[in-house]
């Protein structure tokens, strides 16, 4: 599962960590309608708050529940709380969350840093350092994506970069795809068309191969789109292949085209696919 606090808050925990407990607060469970999904949490300082388990009552009762426990009120073992979102407790959602109470201290950062850290990042792999490459590095970097950036040029890439963050110069380009992340997300915007090309086709043989690449997205025009569809299945990939890719990319109704716009687009249209991979895996197992 994919944890639904950034990356960045999870740092801003275990630097607080390090000097003074906390209660960390995780939604074990949910059903119905509920503010937040299995998964969330939120830690709570004596005197300060990262991440959140969806506001209003229910957040506002946890909070009060952790503080007690700090101040050992309530004792330190681990407990899990079964709330009912209704009219009690001043929230209509109707659903049902199990919250877990966890006093942590900084002995527990590392197994923290493990459970709670890498291990959910969505791998993304951006081809091209160009302006809506720069613009989507920082758009993603809070994100719970761990990325890494390709290009075949030298000097493109900033010289500080924001944490999980990794670059790499391949040329060819298309070289990389193999060496990518299972389940990554790849984004494609190189400086060249034929480049374009050549990663989309390396990344369709990968898909063939391995089926591990949940999203292959393309920077450009529908026509640009029908014009690689024409060469790629001239190189031997078919119909169904190719509706993996998409092209033009970001969510609809986006119509702007200046990079920051477009890279907010793309992010919101990677966060889908991180949604759609739980809702198949909850398919899965059910």
């Amino acid at each position: 599962m994919v944890s639904s606090v950034t990356s960045l808050q999870l740092e801003d925990f275990l630097a607080r960590l390090a000097s003074a407990p906390a209660v960390l607060v995780e939604v074990a469970d949910a059903q119905g309608s509920v503010p937040r999904e299995a998964g969330t949490w939120m830690a709570v300082f004596a005197d300060a708050l990262v991440g959140t388990i969806g506001g209003g009552h229910l957040e506002y009762d946890a909070i009060s529940r952790a503080r007690a426990l700090l101040a050992g009120d309530m004792g330190h073992e681990a407990t899990t709380l079964r709330v009912a979102l209704g009219p009690s407790l001043g929230q209509c959602c109707g659903g049902v969350v199990q919250l877990r109470f966890e006093c942590v201290s900084a002995g527990d950062a590392q197994a923290l840093a493990l459970r709670l850290g890498q291990a959910a990042l969505a791998p993304v792999a951006l081809f091209g350092g160009g302006h809506v490459g720069h613009a989507l590095v920082r758009v993603l970097a809070p994100l719970p994506f761990s990325l890494t950036w390709i290009d075949s040029r030298d000097g493109v890439f900033p010289a500080t970069l924001p944490p999980r963050v990794e670059v790499e110069h391949s040329d060819p380009v298309q070289a990389a795809v193999p060496g990518l992340a299972p389940q990554s997300r790849v984004l494609i915007m190189s400086f060249s068309h034929a480049e374009d090309l050549d990663i989309v086709a390396a990344c369709l043989q990968r898909q063939r191969e391995k089926a591990d690449l949940p999203y292959i997205g393309l920077i450009g025009s529908k026509t640009k789109w029908a014009a690689f569809r024409h060469r790629l299945e001239a190189r031997g990939f078919t119909a169904h292949e190719l509706a993996h890719v998409t092209s033009p990319i970001g969510v609809p109704g986006i119509a702007g085209k200046e990079p920051e716009v477009i890279a907010v687009a793309v992010a919101a249209q990677l966060l889908q696919t991180i949604h759609t991979n739980q809702e198949d895996a909850e398919k899965t197992l059910r």
